[in-house]
């Protein structure tokens, strides 16, 4: 690559995160045009913005991303998929297209559902090889790689507001008898402390965990992740995709951080500073990590990512 080529990628790939507070903000003249008729003219937007501002940023970011989440699947979709399947090692695809480590099966945790975007993941009729059905569950059978047949999953949604898209999507999926949509944190997921849904999951009970892009606004990350780590039965696996703090040098965490003033208004409460890496690998013991950065990373990547799976 030239020199002016290599340039121009630096340029561009240190204003990527300006496009995305941009294409962001280019969605609040909409919104604040549909709660203008919503609540009767000026008067009631403006005592809704005065009152609810909390509200207005839901409607905003619920707009956004409904646009763009779709986008950012597609494009994931390349990595997440062979990640689930078993077919990444060091945060790479393995060439070849065949499983070399374990993929998800049995019970499995997806941890943010959000509105869906990665539902359809989880349909056996999709995704799993013929020649796998027969293998049981949670990595166990065969050779011991490649993904396996899934008995249950658990959505993890605490917003209510994205339950009905989140159902349509189980529905769409085929997953209505696998898929249990989960009304809560992860912080009240143990109802032996303080009962807040009716479901109930074992700790050391879960063959998989999922995380994609979605550890990044999750409340107390480090108590969180470390009650996750409890629900996975020993051999459970998480499987991770994440954008996390950038490592190269002080001047990029730098850059990161200035960017990160603005980031959580504009995205949704993200925060790009966590060490997402480090809270996984400090939440308990495991027997094996195969994380790395995806072969696409460069030095100023302001959104570096980790993909790989934790086994306990």
């Amino acid at each position: 690559m030239s020199f002016t080529a290599r340039t121009m990628a630096t340029i561009q790939g240190l204003l990527i995160p300006w496009r995305f507070l941009s294409l962001s903000a280019s969605f609040i003249p909409p919104t604040l045009q549909t709660l203008y008729h919503e609540h009767g003219g000026l008067l009631g937007l403006l005592t809704l913005l005065l009152f609810s501002p909390s509200y207005f940023h839901t409607r905003w970011f619920t707009n956004f991303w409904s646009w763009f989440g779709p986008n950012v699947r597609r494009n994931a979709g390349a990595l997440v998929v062979p990640l689930l399947e078993g077919r990444t090692h060091n945060g790479r695809v393995v060439d070849g297209g065949a499983a070399t480590g374990p993929g998800i099966g049995g019970v499995v945790m997806e941890i943010g559902a959000g509105s869906g975007l990665w539902v359809d993941v989880f349909s056996d009729d999709r995704y799993l090889p013929a020649a796998a059905e027969g293998g049981g569950s949670g990595g166990a059978g065969g050779n011991g790689v490649g993904r396996k047949r899934i008995t249950r999953v658990y959505g993890i949604e605490p917003s209510a507001d994205q339950h009905p898209k989140l159902r349509q999507a189980v529905r769409d999926a085929g997953l209505e008898d696998v898929y249990e949509i989960v009304p809560v944190g992860i912080e009240d997921l143990d109802t032996t402390k303080n009962k807040k849904w009716d479901g109930h999951i074992e700790k050391g009970s879960v063959d998989c965990i999922v995380s994609v892009l979605c550890l990044c606004s999750i409340p107390e990350p480090e108590r969180n992740v470390r009650e996750l780590y409890g629900y996975l039965k020993q051999g459970g696996r998480w499987y991770v995709y994440e954008h996390v703090r950038t490592e190269h040098s002080w001047y990029m965490l730098l850059y990161q951080r200035f960017i990160n003033i603005f980031w959580p208004y504009f995205l949704g409460g993200c925060l790009l500073c966590r060490p997402t890496e480090r809270t996984l690998r400090e939440a308990g013991h495991w027997s094996k990590i195969d994380v790395d950065q995806p072969a696409s990373s460069a030095w100023h990547d302001t959104l570096p990512h980790i993909l790989g799976v934790f086994t306990k």
